[in-house]
């Protein structure tokens, strides 16, 4: 039997297998508003047969979005456009869940300023931010609740919470981008603290499961790496997260090396050191691979992003290669 294929329950809901479609920005959005496009996308996905799909990094606020055709929840006009997307979703058996963000210093939507921890640009061709105060911090945190409660109202499952590649949050977590003083700087607890914030407002006005995405390794000497993010995550984790996203890298230009997988040892750690579930990818394009990986418990669900984008039915047919019963759409039966 394949574990890729067995059900998996998280935070309440079950997942009816263990492929996750991450976020990937589709910079089609105008003004934050979905587009048809991404309801056929991402319906398209579901039909094809992952068990979750994670929609796309949706700013929390006009600078919060990366693009200027980014996804957007930071006013209630939004809410009509991604229950479309939900319902699509969930329409045709995967489960809903939608990344919250913000870009931090690396919006580079056409708005008035950007903010960060600390007015330090992303590289010489980035945009000066401006540093957060503690108004702003609040303001931010009441800006994640408030998107998770249209979040519920557009009809999804699940949250991630973007604490990863450089964005807001992820800036806080790190040494390199964060040279606070105060409460929000300095030690890991310190720069946790926005973070734990976040995952507790959400939680109050969200039932179901909330995961935290993370980048396990800046890959630089002076920035964190696994086991202090497993630290970060363990003083925050009972604010209620589920289950980690472990990804990597994007915090501040630096060079390494990529190939299948070579997310996944990231996220061993993180699962062994906090004994949360755990997702793990990079590059994945075996069903085999990914096989491997949750039946070796070296992560509880996998993410496959660029597979997906070129092949929709990429789960369907893992599932005939590994000799796992996956139901086809009835209409496809008889080819």
């Amino acid at each position: 039997m394949s574990r890729l294929f067995e059900c998996i329950n998280i935070g309440g809901i079950e997942f009816k297998n263990r492929l996750v479609m991450p976020p990937m920005c589709m910079f089609c959005a105008a003004d934050g508003h979905v587009a048809d496009f991404h309801v056929t996308h991402y319906g398209a996905r579901a039909l094809g047969g992952v068990g979750l799909i994670i929609v796309e990094a949706t700013g929390v606020a006009d600078n919060g979005r990366i693009t200027d055709n980014c996804l957007g929840i930071y006013d209630d006009s939004h809410t009509e456009g991604l229950s479309l997307i939900a319902a699509a979703i969930k329409t045709y058996g995967a489960v809903a869940a939608i990344q919250l963000g913000h870009a931090g210093r690396k919006c580079t939507a056409n708005v008035p300023e950007i903010v960060a921890p600390s007015a330090l640009a992303f590289d010489s061709n980035s945009r000066m931010p401006r540093e957060m105060s503690l108004e702003d911090i609040a303001a931010i945190v009441k800006d994640f609740k408030e998107a998770a409660k249209r979040a519920f109202e557009a009809g999804f499952e699940m949250l991630e919470i973007h604490g990863a590649h450089g964005y807001l949050l992820s800036e806080f977590l790190s040494p390199i981008c964060n040279k606070r003083s105060d409460e929000y700087g300095g030690s890991p607890e310190n720069r946790t603290r926005i973070v734990g914030q976040v995952v507790k407002a959400v939680r109050e006005v969200f039932a179901g499961p909330i995961c935290l995405r993370v980048s396990a390794d800046d890959f630089l000497p002076e920035g964190n790496h696994p086991a202090d993010l497993a630290a970060m995550i363990n003083s925050i984790k009972a604010y209620g997260i589920d289950i980690v996203d472990v990804s990597a890298g994007a915090v501040a230009p630096a060079s390494f090396s990529t190939y299948p997988g070579y997310q996944v040892k990231f996220a061993e750690t993180i699962k062994t050191l906090t004994n949360l579930p755990v997702m793990a990818g990079g590059l994945l394009t075996s069903a085999h691979h990914m096989e491997e990986i949750v039946a070796n418990d070296r992560a509880d669900m996998v993410f496959v992003g660029r597979e997906l984008l070129r092949n929709p039915n990429f789960p369907l047919l893992a599932a005939r290669e590994l000799g796992a019963a996956q139901s086809w759409p009835r209409q496809y039966e008889s080819v």
